[in-house]
């Protein structure tokens, strides 16, 4: 099968690596092109296209009208799928209809009728998605689960990256991955752990985004923000605890690597906490509420405990794989009248 995937976006983050992760596991047995925009080729720590997988073939896009750009290279690759990620890459699988080639989107955030209600099928990564799905595509939509891969941090993360900024073994350090935006939440989050008052411990947050400067004003000095990290389990070996302090969350992959790095988690409830509840094993935490963040903060750090076990086996890219690789072939042998 022929498949292309479309990134527009110019830095890397959770979508990005969704994006990516599927691409290279789909390269093992498919032609699989990933179309960038110029932005994400550059030389940046937080830039995309150095991550690529080998067996992925990449096609590079001009910054200015990337997605008509785009949409033109599609009519030259005629791929059997276009997999569209996010709005830019959305906006260039239209004016293809009644071509040869199935249009389909992964609903990282939520369904938006300009960017999607013209495609051929839609991939929601959690259930809430589907209500917002009109019932026509819904019938050609389908839902599954995001995944995580295992990825074992270096041997001396940990300490390393203690000593490196200056935090003993025995202190707690509570930790955050994630881009600084209003949807995070790292504002609250910040406001709950001054109120929370808890000696000896630390907070990390890692990442960046537009709001980061407002960010560092805003804490304390017991806040670390060491910037965007190439490596963020090394700093998930690093943590004792993992907090999500999100207004939003379509469906919380930053939650799945918390998990998989056995970290206990204060989330609040967003929608893709929600999703995640039955796995996460702790209460979630109303949203925008920094005093319940606080107190969920001190009875993470009270109950001690640095690693737990989470069930992960339904999280695993192989059956996920095989749900995408039929819902393509129903989408396929449909629009070809099979």
């Amino acid at each position: 099968m022929r498949i292309v995937h479309l990134l527009l976006t110019s830095r890397f983050a959770g979508s990005e690596r969704h994006a990516l992760e599927l691409a290279a596991a789909q390269a093992a047995s498919h032609d699989v092109t990933l179309v960038l925009r110029r932005a994400g080729t550059a030389d940046r720590i937080d830039a995309i296209a150095h991550r690529v997988h080998p067996k992925v073939r990449v096609e590079v896009v001009g910054n200015l009208a990337a997605s008509w750009q785009a949409r033109r290279l599609l009519r030259r690759l005629r791929p059997d799928v276009a997999h569209a990620h996010l709005s830019g890459g959305c906006r260039a699988l239209h004016g293809l209809e009644g071509r040869d080639c199935l249009r389909v989107a992964t609903l990282h955030i939520a369904y938006k009728p300009r960017q999607h209600a013209k495609l051929d099928g839609l991939i929601a990564i959690a259930p809430w998605q589907m209500a917002d799905i009109p019932p026509g595509l819904r019938e050609r939509s389908v839902q599954i689960d995001n995944w995580t891969l295992p990825r074992t941090p270096t041997t001396d993360a940990r300490a390393r990256l203690r000593a490196e900024h200056g935090i003993d073994d025995d202190t707690f350090l509570i930790g955050a991955l994630g881009r600084a935006e209003p949807g995070k939440g790292l504002d609250v989050l910040v406001d709950a752990f001054e109120r929370a008052r808890l000696p000896g411990v630390r907070l990390a947050i890692v990442g960046q985004g537009s709001a980061w400067d407002a960010l560092r004003k805003r804490a304390g000095n017991d806040v670390l923000m060491p910037g965007f990290a190439e490596r963020p389990h090394d700093w998930l070996a690093a943590f004792d605890g993992f907090v999500s302090a999100a207004r939003r969350e379509p469906f919380g992959l930053v939650l799945l690597e918390a998990m998989q790095a056995g970290l206990p988690i204060v989330a609040t409830a967003t929608d893709g906490a929600r999703h995640l509840a039955p796995q996460l094993q702790s209460p979630l935490v109303p949203v925008d509420d920094p005093d319940a963040i606080a107190l969920a903060l001190q009875r993470m750090v009270a109950g001690g405990q640095r690693r737990m076990a989470y069930p992960m086996e339904q999280f695993r890219i192989e059956s996920k794989l095989e749900q995408i690789e039929a819902f393509y072939l129903a989408g396929l042998t449909r629009l070809r009248g099979g």
